[in-house]
């Protein structure tokens, strides 16, 4: 028999914390940690999850920090990645991103958002736990992970394949603006070569441009683009052409090679197989005997080590009558006194791993929005970090009390 919850007492603690978690975030966010480069703001994480009373911390080889609180045999999980993208062109930013900025009602910086708020609040309903004794049949496991907005998923590939860790399901901290996410559409990173034949550049009749063998196959995954899968619920499938390479010896000279990165985002039903065969189909490709391949991403981490894979992150969706979806639906109503909105991202998260990759259910629920993610001057709520932090105290309660139904 599950413990009953003070839900009003949650909610006083999340806001008692309100100026702690402040603090913790913008330390955070302080501390520059693009992919791989992210060992500081790990260990200031460590110290704030020791501060608090988590029972064990510890650093993986891949260099995410896991945080354990209590010792039931129900494992549950909660996820901030905390690495973060760059922050472009200085010129877009009305403060420093480092520094950041602070209001009554928000915090600014790089991270902010995307997604180190999720971290303040998962520490801070580790100690709402501690501190209102709502331990009880369950091992809740804090991660803060890396290299996700270089490969996401990818450090879960890793908990989940070489630590053994899996648990029942996970909490997705990406920003959500407060409601329910529960799925995304999949990705991949595809690349297209052709070959050509370099010559003079004032007799080009005698090579063979392959960056005018290219020009029609732009013009072609243009018009594929418009015509992708659709779901009611996730969306369409989208493709875009990110980057372009060639290979020249001198501006004076034929290129004799070109290449292309797409960017291609997955609908439900919509497979890795399909999305390359449909690029290989296309008649200027065939044409130009093009290459259609899928990158592979094996960049090392802060730790150094290497843990390759290739760049496919599987579309997922939860179902709407899921256990974890109704936990995070009834925690939300019994805490706030109100129904909330149940949605799904447009970008992607570690969940292709964890659920597109080896089923492991996952629900999202997030401080800040997902339109900050990767902006200049981004930002997250106050609001949000006290909200969240309740969240995130009541939900491993309240799912015993769902499988208790």
């Amino acid at each position: 028999m599950t413990k009953n919850i003070p839900f009003n007492t949650v909610v006083e603690k999340a806001e008692e914390y309100r100026a702690d978690m402040t603090r913790f975030l913008r330390d955070m966010i302080a501390i520059p940690s693009e992919s791989c480069d992210e060992e500081k703001v790990v260990l200031r994480i460590k110290e704030e999850m020791e501060k608090v009373g988590f029972d064990k911390v510890e650093i993986d080889p891949m260099g995410n920090v896991l945080g354990w609180i209590g010792h039931g045999p129900h494992l549950i999980a909660m996820d901030a990645h905390i690495d973060t993208v760059g922050v472009g062109n200085m010129d877009n930013w009305e403060f420093d991103p480092y520094q950041g900025m602070e209001n009554d009602e928000i915090i600014g910086g790089r991270g902010a958002s995307d997604q180190e708020g999720g971290m303040a609040s998962m520490v801070y309903a580790g100690k709402i736990i501690k501190d209102l004794g709502l331990e009880d049949e369950y091992t809740l496991l804090v991660t803060g992970t890396v290299q996700e907005e270089d490969c996401d998923g990818l450090c879960w590939q890793y908990i989940i394949e070489e630590s053994n860790i899996r648990p029942e399901f996970v909490v997705s901290t990406e920003p959500t603006d407060c409601q329910i996410y529960r799925g995304q559409r999949g990705r991949m990173e595809i690349r297209v070569d052709v070959a050509g034949v370099s010559c003079h550049g004032s007799a080009p009749e005698r090579g063979d441009n392959a960056i005018f063998k290219m020009g029609p196959i732009l013009n072609q995954l243009e018009g594929l683009s418009h015509n992708l899968k659709d779901d009611p619920f996730l969306g369409k499938g989208t493709l875009t052409v990110s980057e372009i390479f060639f290979t020249s010896p001198s501006r004076c000279a034929v290129a004799d090679s070109c290449a292309v990165s797409i960017d291609r985002r997955l609908t439900w039903g919509e497979t890795w197989e399909g999305a390359l065969d449909e690029i290989r189909a296309l008649p200027a490709v065939q044409e130009a005997q093009g290459v259609v391949s899928m990158y592979e991403y094996n960049r090392p981490a802060y730790t150094g080590l290497v843990y390759p894979t290739e760049c496919y992150f599987p579309t997922w969706v939860i179902d709407e009558e899921h256990v974890a979806t109704k936990t995070l639906e009834a925690s939300y109503e019994l805490l706030f006194d109100k129904k909330p909105k149940v949605d799904k991202w447009t970008f992607s998260t570690n969940g292709v791993s964890i659920m597109g990759r080896y089923g492991i259910p996952v629900i999202g629920f997030g401080p800040g929005k997902e339109p900050e993610a990767h902006a200049p001057n981004e930002k997250t709520w106050k609001d949000h970090l006290v909200t969240c932090a309740a969240m995130y105290a009541v939900i491993p309660q309240m799912y015993l009390k769902q499988l208790e139904k």
